[in-house]
């Protein structure tokens, strides 16, 4: 390995006091890993949804500006007055952004486990992987087959683990069909192959014609437009055919939760022998996963009494799946990287190159089919 330089370079997102979101890139001295530790050359980090609320931190980027260099730029953007109050953990603390991403282990602390990751490619996760370098853990490290372009590797994490979380929790709590909303994203793709590879039924709810036209090129056999006039009646239908009675919900706000719901006791209701007063005894759950709409979440209560809403996250699913599981999850990732977990980028930019003002606006918007990856090296 050739000699490490003395400092790195690393994204950095800061909220003021005055509600003013800053974005720059610092100048860090270069970690030293621990002994259990390794350090990781970042080579690939995607942008995900979820690393959006960091970076960005709901900021009106319609009207943010650039100062800086174009190798040093600095952008500003002013935070909502009624987003601040969910903030005021964060006020004036510079911190680094990056959920997850894929590079080579340039060093490692004296544990073997740690040293025998030196020169391997690896797929990490932890934050901060915005940067020209990461020390991480070594077993948090999932070790890349060789000759795996970090381009493959970059969302080994966040979108796989989810998709197939999803699964894992729809079949923990009793459940056996699922329902997912913008499913014409990365991670809703993935659902669907592992759907279709696991014979799980899965209803995909999408907000446009051509997206529900790419899901039915992947296989997917229920596609619901939420745009089509007849929405009500293909979800309740979509429901009956499979008994879905679990959603998991990208959008968060407005009504799609509620009309889940409501078609899901619609169609339940629709084999029912008796009336009751109080709806069906099948219980019916959405999780909220995502916030595409920061609007708030309306529930019309049109769905009896036997239903839930609670929100959902990776990581505390994880750790109620234990260390077997998460291991055997991980591993199916690694065995299906190029086929199932496939991550397909749009845009490749450099740590500058992701903090200019066509990039974070484009971004932003977290439209299907826009995938930007960050690639550190690049000039």
């Amino acid at each position: 390995m050739s000699e490490l330089p003395a400092t790195m370079r690393q994204i950095r997102s800061l909220v003021s006091v005055d509600g003013t979101l800053e974005l720059s890139i610092a100048t860090i001295d270069m970690p030293t890993p621990a002994a259990h530790e390794v350090l990781v050359r970042m080579e690939a980090a995607p942008i995900n949804p979820s690393d959006l609320g960091l970076l960005l931190a709901m900021a009106d980027v319609s009207r943010a500006t650039s100062a800086g260099s174009a190798d040093s730029p600095v952008v500003t953007a002013p935070v909502p007055s009624a987003v601040m109050q969910g903030l005021t953990p964060r006020l004036g603390e510079s911190m680094p952004v990056g959920n997850e991403g894929s590079g080579v282990v340039v060093a490692a602390g004296e544990h073997p486990d740690a040293q025998a990751l030196l020169g391997t490619l690896v797929a990490i996760i932890g934050g901060a992987t915005y940067g020209e370098y990461r020390a991480v853990p070594a077993m948090s490290c999932l070790v890349l087959p060789d000759g795996t372009d970090p381009r493959d590797g970059a969302s080994c994490f966040v979108n796989p683990l989810t998709a197939l979380s999803m699964v894992e929790t729809m079949r923990m709590e009793g459940h056996t069909a699922l329902v997912h909303t913008a499913a014409a994203s990365n991670l809703g793709q993935m659902l669907v192959k592992i759907c279709l590879a696991d014979e799980v039924p899965h209803v995909n709810i999408v907000r446009r014609p051509e997206q529900a036209g790419l899901l039915r090129d992947l296989g997917a056999e229920y596609v619901c437009d939420s745009s089509a006039p007849t929405f009500t009646d293909d979800l309740i239908a979509a429901l009956r055919a499979t008994g879905a009675t679990i959603a998991f919900d990208a959008t968060g706000g407005g009504r799609l939760a509620s009309q889940i719901l409501g078609c899901m006791e619609a169609a339940i209701n629709a084999n029912a022998t008796e009336y009751s007063r109080y709806g069906s005894s099948v219980h019916k759950q959405v999780y909220i996963y995502g916030g595409l709409d920061r609007s708030p979440t309306e529930l019309i209560r049109s769905f009896g009494m036997m239903w839930s809403i609670g929100g959902w996250l990776l990581t505390p699913f994880l750790q109620k799946l234990g260390v077997p599981g998460m291991l055997r999850l991980r591993q199916r990732v690694v065995d299906e990287l190029t086929t199932t977990f496939a991550s397909h980028y749009t845009d490749e930019v450099s740590l500058a190159g992701a903090l200019s003002l066509d990039a974070i606006q484009t971004y932003a918007k977290q439209a299907t089919g826009q995938k930007f990856l960050i690639r550190p090296s690049l000039p």
